[in-house]
């Protein structure tokens, strides 16, 4: 699972604190909309059945990790990918089936992919341009979203900067303002803060907030679990299938996992406990300390064991990847059973 090393990611940055991630005040229509969609690859399920819904004005974070099937859903709710024929269900934009209306439902959204390719010789306000006459945006429209969108990502200054000349948090927000440029209602992001530095991930977020503010609905996915407490509400998926959905303060309050903080010195005999005990989920590395991921029944057991050779053992408070790992591992054993 990815970490992230933005040290605002808990949310004292310019993004914004966690506590006020943008959510939808009611309960409109959604913009977007999964309906039982299934996707298979030959004997690979990709998805398993999802519902999830997009509404205006809420930050929505898709997260898990590489093969969970984050962008083949994204992919089926933009229209790159259609559901299964059989049995697949349905993906909808602001009510509108793709099945039935294509072009329609496309005008609708921004999607911007993890390789979002822009052109490297095109200066910033040329991609603008080409991509302003690629959704046909009538002039004075272009002009004043023009405007608006290179002030707000901040990138007045490199108008005429070529794009492969930008840094990759610069070439992310252009790539952002080249989704926005028809003025969609929603707007879907494939983990749009991979391989951005910690400062250009704050500004992401703090970008992706403005437009939430003006009533878009944002569907980012993303693999860092310290990201999903920026988020309104958010989706774990796990093997094509949505394990938790929430805000990030319930599905915390959810946890029905334990996490021990454990201090070893010799911590070949930790790992050599860790390694062979079934009941224990997950370790990690925690600072100066270990930290085991166990399910509630087994916490004492395991600590009682670890204590046996010569460590110290306390409770630990969980974060979304505990709470994410310890869903996943509940899943499986009931699968299995």
């Amino acid at each position: 699972m990815a970490t992230s090393d933005d040290p605002a990611a808990a949310g004292d940055g310019a993004a914004g604190p966690a506590a006020a991630a943008p959510t939808a005040d009611d309960d409109p229509a959604p913009l977007l909309e999964a309906r039982g969609v299934r996707k298979r690859f030959a004997a690979v399920t990709a998805l398993a059945g999802v519902d999830l819904a997009l509404r205006p004005g809420e930050l929505v974070g898709l997260v898990g990790p590489d093969g969970a099937g984050k962008s083949t859903l994204l992919r089926c709710l933009v229209g790159v990918l259609d559901p299964d024929r059989k049995g697949g269900g349905e993906a909808r934009v602001d009510g509108v089936s793709w099945a039935r209306a294509p072009v329609e439902a496309r005008e609708r959204l921004g999607y911007m992919p993890q390789q979002f390719s822009l052109y490297g010789d095109l200066s910033v306000d040329e991609n603008l341009r080409f991509f302003g006459d690629l959704f046909d945006v009538p002039r004075k429209a272009f002009a004043e979203r023009r405007e608006r969108l290179l002030g707000i990502t901040r990138l007045v200054a490199a108008a005429d900067r070529p794009a492969g000349k930008l840094s990759g948090g610069m070439y992310k927000k252009l790539a952002i303002a080249c989704a926005l440029l028809h003025d969609p209602r929603a707007l879907v992001l494939d983990e749009p803060t991979n391989g951005v530095d910690p400062v250009s991930r704050r500004e992401l977020w703090a970008l992706l907030y403005e437009f939430v503010r003006d009533g878009v609905g944002v569907l980012v996915a993303t693999a860092y679990m310290d990201e999903v407490a920026r988020c309104g509400r958010v989706a774990m998926l796990h093997q094509g299938r949505i394990l938790r959905e929430g805000t990030p303060a319930a599905l915390l309050a959810g946890f029905d996992g334990a996490v021990l903080a454990v201090h070893i010195a010799d911590r070949r005999v930790f790992h050599e406990i860790a390694d062979d005990d079934p009941r224990v989920i997950a370790s990690t590395p925690a600072g100066a300390s270990l930290k085991v991921v166990t399910a509630a029944a087994d916490a004492d057991a395991v600590a009682q064991r670890l204590i046996s050779v010569g460590a110290t053992v306390e409770r630990g408070k969980p974060d979304f990847e505990d709470l994410y790992l310890a869903a996943a591992h509940g899943a499986e054993v009931a699968e299995a059973a």
